[in-house]
This record gives structure tokens, sequence and C-alpha cells, in this order.
């Protein structure tokens, strides 16, 4: 049953699998009720919900990806495929479509010229892929139809939307533009930063999120109906409820976040910096991903609520995260001008708030629950000492994401260069583009290599920033 007005969300449960970062989630159709998820450990896995209506059983773990999986989505049902196919993006610049029974790909789509990072399906199997090589494809069953162009930086994400012929895209370069039947029709200017997400509201209206921490509603003929503020950096993924203009909202500032009549309704902080994407399924529930490789779903129904040591363990879980004051999350924080323990004998004003005290030289972070009617604490803020890293590998350069962004002087008085780097890349391949690239001479090879394999020593596929890196916080 769906709860009625006022209600809260909670846990529903965590699921373990994935060894890395999920980047991409879409609600299934097959099974009824279950959902696909993909990961920087290069797979895909569905997920079907378990007998007893709390869990999620994982069907099967689908490889097919040489790379880092970044997209999904669902290709409706067909004559050929009446239980729908599911398509992948990943950063091998290849898009594989899978059945919903076999974990190796039914074909492959390979024309991009860099990481996929997002797909849509639309009527009659036709799949929109964008790219960070700037353009979107439009492919039918194994063919790519056409190509779209006229961004100038990495595309993020895109939508097909329901009348015929139409498609969205988000890019980098700050804008979205609406095609029909290939020919860009408008373009929509607004966003301050990176757009990357977009979910559709109806025929004629669109929402977008970026990394300037809003969220916008556009109508399909031009016009910014509303911007919403509430995140406190990048807003990563957005997805609507079914059946009414409420959404849900994911990003960098370690948080999901509920939106109602058009107000933050509900925030919910996980113990992952960045909270990288997010689906709401057919029963309202809604899933989400992150960068600490799990998947956890939150429900507003009593019934499939995680039992209370579930829900205790991780509220623990949250209680231990590190928050690091640099990513800018809880705003400026002076220590020494903190209040002490006692601080939390008053009651928040709204869900979500958050107050920080100091307890014997520590500093905690701690976030109101209007539905629970207390402070619950959301982690320990480390000074720049102790400063526990990001591990999410956003290091951003020219609109894509980097594990590292190295700057080299060739010369003392000679300009630097920017050389972006991630650990799955050969370290003298990437030396020899980025000489080529920038007209350098050939003889630095080796020098620039071996600077790679000295500043990313020991780093597995795991941990993933060190100091080297300048984390692109905007």
């Amino acid at each position: 049953a769906m709860a009625g007005e006022g209600s809260t969300f909670r846990l529903r449960c965590s699921l373990l699998g994935h060894g890395q970062d999920v980047r991409g989630l879409t609600r299934g159709l097959f099974p009824e009720g279950g959902f696909v998820s993909v990961s920087r450990d290069r797979t895909a896995r569905l997920w079907a919900p378990d007998g007893l209506n709390r869990g999620f059983t994982e069907m099967h773990c689908m490889s097919g990806h040489s790379n880092f999986v970044s997209c999904v989505c669902i290709i409706p049902p067909s004559d050929l495929y009446p239980r729908g196919l599911i398509a992948t993006g990943g950063n091998d610049h290849n898009i594989c479509i899978f059945t919903v029974d076999s974990p190796a790909p039914l074909y492959v789509l390979k024309g991009h010229k860099n990481t996929v990072c997002s797909l849509s399906s639309g009527k009659f199997g036709t799949l929109l892929s964008g790219s960070w090589d700037t353009t979107a494809k439009v492919w039918l069953n194994d063919r790519c139809m056409m190509t779209l162009q006229g961004h100038t930086a990495a595309i993020w994400a895109v939508k097909i939307l329901p009348e015929q012929g139409l498609m969205l895209t988000g890019s980098a370069d700050k804008t979205i533009k609406l095609w029909k039947a290939g020919r860009c029709e408008r373009t929509f200017t607004g966003h301050e930063d990176c757009v990357r997400g977009l979910a559709i509201l109806s025929e004629t209206e669109f929402l977008s999120c970026a990394n300037d921490a809003s969220v916008r509603r556009w109508q399909i003929s031009g016009e910014c109906l509303q911007v919403y503020y509430g995140h406190t950096n990048y807003i990563y993924s957005i997805s609507v409820f079914p059946r009414c203009k409420d959404f849900v909202t994911t990003g960098e500032d370690r948080s999901l976040r509920i939106w109602k009549q058009g107000e933050c309704a509900q925030t919910i902080r996980l113990p992952a910096q960045s909270v990288w994407c997010c689906c709401v399924l057919d029963n309202g529930d809604i899933v989400v991903g992150a960068s600490d490789g799990i998947i956890r779903v939150f429900t507003e129904s009593l019934e499939r609520t995680a039992s209370a040591e579930e829900i205790l363990a991780f509220e623990n879980e949250l209680a231990q995260a590190s928050i690091d004051p640099k990513t800018g999350d809880l705003g400026d924080i002076n220590a020494d001008d903190l209040p002490g323990r006692e601080h939390l004998k008053d009651s928040g004003t709204k869900d979500g708030q958050t107050r920080l005290i100091k307890d014997n030289g520590k500093v905690e972070a701690y976030q109101w629950s209007v539905s629970e009617g207390r402070w619950i604490k959301i982690g320990d803020v480390v000074g720049s000492s102790g400063a526990t890293q990001q591990t999410s590998g956003k290091v951003l350069f020219e609109g894509k994401e980097y594990d590292y962004v190295f700057t080299i002087d060739v010369n003392e008085n000679g300009p630097s260069y920017k050389l972006p780097y991630n650990i799955t890349d050969d370290p003298w391949l990437t030396a020899y583009n980025f000489l080529q690239k920038n007209d350098l001479n050939p003889m630095f090879l080796d020098q620039v290599a071996k600077f790679i394999l000295d500043n990313t020593k020991g780093q597995t596929l795991l941990s993933t920033s060190n100091q080297f890196s300048d984390p692109f916080t905007g």
C-alpha cells in the first residue's frame, strides 16, 4: 500500500554484490518489481524481489564490457523479445544488449569514440545513447540510424520523449538540446555547470539536474518553469515517481533527496561520498547506488521496511562515516566556534537540517529527522590533517571524469599542461597521446610515463585519488 501524506521513506534493504561504485540503475520489467544495476566492476546485475517482499535476490550477473559500466536502460518488449532487452553502456565505448535470462550479450553496438554514459529507449525498439565524444546516437536493433551533433562537450544525459521523434540531450557544455527527427530544434540554457541527468514529467514538461546543484523544470517550448535548490554539491541523477510530478535526486553531497509538491520533503544521508544513481520502482520504492558499491532500497511501506536491527546497523554505518569538510556539504566549518552536545537538546526545525557539535575535541555531524523526532548522527567531520580522500574517481577535466588529472610542466618558464589519466589506462600510451596532443618532444615519453607510474603507485581499482589530483569541487 502506498503510504499517505507526510509519510517517510525508511530503509528496506542493503544489497551487496558489486565490487565497486554502482553507476547506473533502472527498474526492470521482468521479473516484475525488479531492477538492473551496473558498476565500475564491469558487470550488470539483475535483481528480483524475494518471496518475503523485503529484500532482493541477484538473478544473474551480466558481463560483456572490458571497462567500467556507466549506464543502463530497458528496451521494451517486442514480438521477438516479449520480455524486453537490457542495454548497458561503458567506458570501453561500447553498448551491450542482453536478454533478461543470459549473462552474455546478445550483440554489441560499436560506433561511439568515447565513454557511453547515458541510454534511453523509446517505442518500437529505438535506443538513444549519449557519449563523452559529444555526440548522441539513435540505434534501431543493431544499427546506428543517426548521429546527433551539436553539443561542444560530453553528453551526460539523454531521454526519448513520449511524442514521436522527439529527443533530449544534456551536456557538459551546460545546455540541453531538443531534437526532432535528428535536427536540433531548440537549446535550453540556464544551468551554470554540466547537465548530468534528465527525467520526463509529461509530453510537454521535463526535469534536469546538474553539477550546479540545482534541478530545473522546463517546458518543451523552452521556458524554465522552476528551479529547485537543496543539494550542496553536484546532482548526478533524477528519477520521477510513477503517476505524479514528485521526484528524487542523488548527488555528491552523500544524499538522496525526496521532492514533493516542489519542496525537498526528506533528505536521506548515505555512508558514501558519491550517490551516483537512483530509480523509482512501480511500487514507489527508491533504489540508490553509490561509491561504496552497495545498493540500498528505501520504502514508505511499513510492511517492506527493514527490521529494527538492519536500520540500527545502517545508522551505525552512517554515524561512523568520515565527512571531509573540504566537500562543503555542511557549509564552512570553524571547529573552534562549535557548541557541545547540549546543542542537540533542542528540536530541529525541518527534516534534513544538519547540526555540528564538538565533543571531546571531535567534531560530529547530526541530521534532524522529523518522523523520528530526533537527531541522527551522520558522521565524524575529519580535519584536513587526517582527511580521508574521496575515492569516487571524480576529477573532472573538459567535462569528463578521470581518476587523476596531473599538471605537467615541461620546462620552467613554458606553459603547464593537463594530463588526465584513469587507472585502467596504459601509462605509456597515455604519455604518448599526451605528447602528440600538445605537440611536445617524443623524447619525453619515458619521463612522462614514469611520472604517471610514480604518482599512481600502488593504486588498485578501489582507491582512486591522491594529492596530485585536483578534485574539481565546482
